[in-house]
């Protein structure tokens, strides 16, 4: 049964694609139970992310995963002539290695960023609770948990503070300097505006504003950095305060659109804003750019500031690689071994029953009063020729039809020495 990864990211889709095929949080079961249903497929399991979209599947034969594909396209309203073009396809090895390199991070628009670990947890997690994952997956996506830490742990490829949150801080450093005199407006409260919050409280912003749907979490999160919580539907009576707006929200709607901006940017006297959205889909209006006094970034924007902040970790990525190469081979050995399991469990059954019928015979001899020395030569004798019986046939019959690479094999896998 072919194991597949397929799906879009940041390199081969760009946002306008990626924000239709994301799956919000609270569809994500819904959908998992609907992709397991699809004829094909026996194990299911979706990453869905600003950056990427993945969906990891056993199927029962080798398809090409063509149906899972079909899938997408008809879950999300799309065609297949529009998705289809920004689709990539791994299967088996290739599949394990790839799973393996996006939980590494080495796969990430941000070279080693660790939030894609976690968002591998959710998925699989996502995916156990929808029942739709079995012994497969479940082993691999524990050892694709396995080796990430691995990573982290044998290599240095975390060690510098590289992120989207990072280089969205990065960039507005480059355009304001010194970030003291500035406030900043975060929409969100997820793990990404924690990061862009963290960072710019390092940097010592002069104030801070967070807005959430639910304005418990964003009290939440103030508390940690001496901001100011506010709900989404106060926005518009804040907006004009920021000089700094990140958003990163679940939302399927643009949470700020051209009118309102435009209101703020007359009350700030057209002071410039600077605007990134990191949310897929976009939480603000790609409108918005229209406006002069408006710098607007979306993730894939952000490209080359984090490009700068790569180089130290590069060479940590290879031994990365080499960790990932290593451990998509075991993964895959284990996987192989599961086609003897059946034929191994087949042989010890015949083995077992071989040994309780001479067993019997044994008990039979020793009631009915016959030298216990005379009853354990007759089972050993008796034992082992039941036991070679069918291999020596089998290897007869090699010899004769000229069948040299079986009679290898079975030296091979009885472990005998040439001379034996």
């Amino acid at each position: 049964m072919p194991l597949i990864a397929l799906g879009i990211n940041h390199r081969t889709a760009p946002v306008e694609i990626r924000e239709r095929v994301a799956f919000p949080p609270e569809e994500l079961e819904a959908a998992l139970r609907a992709l397991h249903g699809v004829d094909s497929v026996r194990e299911a399991a979706i990453l869905s992310t600003c950056n990427r979209t993945e969906l990891y599947c056993l199927l029962e034969s080798g398809d090409g995963g063509g149906p899972v594909v079909d899938w997408l396209c008809d879950y999300h309203h799309l065609p297949a002539e529009q998705l289809r073009p920004y689709v990539y396809h791994h299967l088996d090895l290739e599949a394990v290695r790839h799973m393996l390199r996006v939980a590494s991070g080495l796969d990430s628009m941000v070279l080693g960023e660790p939030q894609i670990l976690g968002q591998m947890k959710t998925a699989f997690q996502a995916a156990s609770r929808a029942g739709t994952v079995d012994r497969l997956l479940n082993r691999l996506f524990q050892h694709t948990f396995s080796v990430a830490k691995q990573v982290r742990t044998d290599t240095s490829i975390g060690a510098s503070p590289v992120s989207v949150a990072f280089a969205a801080v990065s960039l507005a450093r480059q355009i304001f300097g010194d970030l003291e005199q500035q406030t900043a407006l975060l929409i969100g409260a997820g793990e990404t505006i924690e990061l862009a919050a963290r960072h710019l409280h390092e940097q010592q912003l002069g104030r801070m504003i967070i807005a959430n749907r639910t304005l418990e979490r964003a009290h939440g999160l103030a508390s940690e950095f001496n901001a100011y919580a506010i709900a989404l539907a106060d926005i518009p009576g804040h907006l004009a305060e920021a000089d700094i707006i990140i958003a990163s929200t679940a939302s399927q709607e643009p949470l700020l659109h051209k009118a309102e901006v435009k209101q703020a940017l007359k009350a700030r006297k057209h002071r410039p804003m600077f605007m990134v959205d990191i949310a897929v889909p976009r939480d603000i209006d790609p409108a918005v750019a229209e406006l002069d006094d408006v710098y607007l970034y979306t993730v894939d924007d952000l490209q080359a500031v984090i490009e700068e902040n790569l180089r130290s970790r590069q060479e940590a990525a290879l031994q990365a690689e080499e960790i990932v190469e290593v451990q998509s081979a075991h993964f895959m050995g284990w996987l192989r071994s599961l086609d003897a399991v059946s034929t191994i469990r087949a042989l010890r059954g015949q083995a077992e029953r071989h040994r309780q019928a001479v067993l019997d015979k044994a008990r039979q001899q020793l009631t009915q009063g016959k030298d216990p020395l005379q009853v354990l030569e007759f089972l050993a004798h008796t034992l082992t020729n039941k036991l070679v019986h069918a291999p020596s046939d089998s290897l007869r019959q090699a010899g004769y039809d000229g069948r040299p690479e079986l009679i290898e094999a079975a030296r091979e896998l009885f472990d005998l020495d040439r001379d034996e």
